[in-house]
């Protein structure tokens, strides 16, 4: 997506903020908020003394994650489709397997006078 395209569907807000800059950084509104209307996404850039290159770099990042997300959607539908189906011969062995899970377990438990009678 073009980035002035981006910028439409945004809403900007100029924020003050601290760090390397000195006074001139704190004095005036050069951090830029991006919030994308359309996912609620928000960034935020205040890293140069310049409002236009915080702007354009908090474009880049929206973008950026955008595309993250993008790439997130398609992945998870790509796996929604592929739906894997259990071998017989899988689910047999599986259930081999905790039959004598069982098997081992009950042998594990005490006998209790009253069952003693029975053996």
């Amino acid at each position: 997506m073009d980035l002035e395209q981006l910028a439409e569907e945004c809403d900007i807000e100029f924020t003050r903020t601290g760090g390397p800059g000195g006074q001139h950084r704190n004095r005036s509104s050069t951090a830029v908020r991006l919030t994308h209307r359309p996912t609620g996404i928000s960034v935020v850039a205040g890293d140069s003394r310049s409002q236009y290159q915080n702007r354009l770099a908090a474009l880049e990042r929206l973008s950026e994650k955008l595309d993250a997300l993008e790439r997130e959607r398609r992945e998870t539908e790509r796996r929604k489709k592929r739906k894997k189906r259990a071998f017989r011969a899988d689910r047999e062995k599986r259930l081999r397997e905790k039959k004598e899970r069982a098997r081992k377990k009950a042998l594990r438990t005490r006998i209790r006078p009253s069952d003693a009678d029975r053996i």
